[in-house]
């Protein structure tokens, strides 16, 4: 007895759509301790493991100083490279050393302000109160949506969660591939 079989198809999932809309990004972890190797890096898997579930090949994730020239130099580069997302983890604070957002408004062409207000909201609602207290910053540098995040775990995972479903739309915006 022979059984019929179907012809075989071919389904792309929503998470292949995803991964092919969404691009490349970069994580840029601001932490001193861990940027001389004095200290693991907390957070950077995190993100990588969050941003690659939302749909994103993730290039590398690279840790600097909270150094205002380090800073702008990692995303500088990034954009230069043609990565979609750079996230930044850290340095968003009140503290002297918490220079991330005074790094990256030298490297934005344009401020995302409601992102920025949705991240520090969410965050704040969450608990995660140095998402609430942040000064991070999200714009636009040339093609690249950049973003600054709190540096705990919590902030990072609120974080990524409030983020995650707005950068498909703003990529699509970027590239040039939104009809509207």
């Amino acid at each position: 007895m022979r059984l019929a079989t179907a012809p075989r198809r071919t389904t792309v999932t929503f998470m292949d759509l995803d991964t092919a809309q969404l691009g490349r990004a970069l994580v840029v972890i601001v932490d001193d301790r861990t940027a001389h190797n004095d200290q693991p890096d907390a957070t950077g898997p995190l993100v990588s493991e969050l941003l690659t579930e939302a749909g994103f090949h993730v290039d590398a994730t690279v840790a600097v100083a909270a150094d205002p020239v380090e800073i702008r130099n990692a995303l500088n580069t990034a954009v230069i490279g043609g990565v979609d997302l750079v996230v930044t983890v850290g340095g968003t604070g009140v503290s002297p050393r918490d220079v991330t957002p005074d790094a990256t408004t030298g490297v934005l062409d344009r401020v995302v302000p409601g992102i920025a207000e949705a991240l520090r909201a969410s965050g704040l609602a969450a608990g995660a109160v140095d998402a609430g207290l942040s000064r991070g910053l999200v714009g636009i540098s040339g093609s690249t949506l950049v973003v600054n995040l709190a540096g705990s775990r919590a902030a990072v995972r609120d974080g990524m969660a409030t983020l995650t479903p707005l950068v498909a739309h703003v990529i699509e915006e970027l590239s040039g591939l939104d009809a509207d």
